[in-house]
């Protein structure tokens, strides 16, 4: 669980019972600083003399606001629409594409105006029926970390459990999802898990979950009858990778049940990054080890305009086939959606 050391509610936003119950949850805490905001400028309250210390401030800041604009952005492939119930994370994964997006605003911030979010949802599954409408609940945040005072997932997952012509989707690198397990879901939500090899959360994914912990959580969410996925990302190709993530594929495999009711689903990401991100995470994380040697890349244009680098073809190849034998050969009930 997220526990911020400031939280900054913006203007209006205490209207809403999300914002008071936070309120009231932390106001007397030892060390969490409160910020009640007349304007909705944050950015001076977060103290941080470069870009360096203020992402890490940033990370321990929690603001709490309304989403003004409802216009969805889409979210292709893997769903029509993001659904912007949390923006941010409070993880400091040092190669995080976030760092394209979210490079100036690294503090989480929490949407109180659920109602409003989850009636424009409805507008926009009107507008498809009577095809099923996805939603992606993660697209540009982690909003496990924060579930156990905003509830936005536990509303979500309501909500589209109790609509026909609708999924609902989300990712994380955190294991808080008890109070999801009990919901009637009616298996309309699909759980993804981003997972690693210990080597790679280690050296990379500060201030998350370990891979066991994330696996035991994916185990709770398939015995409470979730669609549940696992997204391997991102790949690394360094000494060992092969044995390594072999050994995340056996582990899991030891722990999931074997009468699974759905196919598990793979997604298999191998490591990219923007010039953008890299001249953000080289401020941010100067020790970085991160392999972001431009020459041994490839550049490749992607869907939205910019540029980034992925691994050469050959060694593309040798991901794919890695990971297309070790997921036929470990698994039988399963998809893969797409290894890149």
């Amino acid at each position: 669980m997220f526990v911020p050391k400031r939280i900054i509610f913006e203007k209006d936003s205490l209207e809403y019972s999300m914002a008071k119950n936070i309120l009231n949850r932390f106001k007397n805490k030892d060390g969490i600083e409160i910020i009640k905001l007349t304007s909705n400028k944050i950015k001076q309250h977060i103290p941080g003399e470069d870009l360096f210390s203020y992402y890490r401030e940033g990370k321990k800041t929690l603001v709490v606001g309304v989403k003004k604009s409802l216009k969805f952005q889409s979210c292709k492939p893997s769903a029509h629409y993001q659904l912007p119930l949390v923006s941010g994370c409070m993880g400091q994964c040092e190669y995080c594409y976030l760092n394209t997006k979210l490079g100036d605003k690294p503090f989480v911030k929490i949407h109180v105006n659920i109602d409003d979010i989850l009636n424009q949802a409805q507008k926009y599954i009107d507008e498809r029926l009577p095809d099923i409408t996805i939603f992606e609940g993660a697209a540009t945040s982690d909003p496990v970390s924060v579930e156990p005072y905003s509830y936005s997932l536990e509303k979500a997952v309501v909500f589209f459990g109790e609509r026909k012509n609708a999924r609902f989707r989300f990712v994380t690198k955190y294991n808080d999802i008890d109070s999801l397990l009990d919901l009637n879901h009616n298996e309309h939500t699909e759980i993804r898990f981003s997972i690693n090899t210990s080597s790679v959360i280690n050296k990379y994914e500060h201030f998350t979950a370990s891979r066991d912990k994330r696996i035991e959580a994916s185990i709770k969410a398939i015995e409470a009858g979730y669609p549940v996925g696992f997204l391997i990302a991102p790949v690394f190709i360094y000494d060992n990778w092969k044995e390594e993530y072999h050994d995340l594929l056996l582990q899991l495999r030891k722990k999931l049940p074997n009468d699974l009711k759905f196919p598990i689903t793979f997604e298999v990401i191998s490591h990219r990054y923007t010039t953008t991100a890299k001249n953000i995470i080289v401020q941010v994380f100067p020790e970085n080890e991160l392999p972001m040697n431009d020459e041994e890349r490839k550049f490749k244009y992607g869907q939205f305009g910019y540029g980034k680098y992925i691994y050469p073809k050959e060694s593309l190849d040798e991901i794919k086939e890695f990971f297309m034998k070790e997921i036929e050969e470990l698994f039988n009930n399963k998809e893969v959606k797409y290894i890149i």
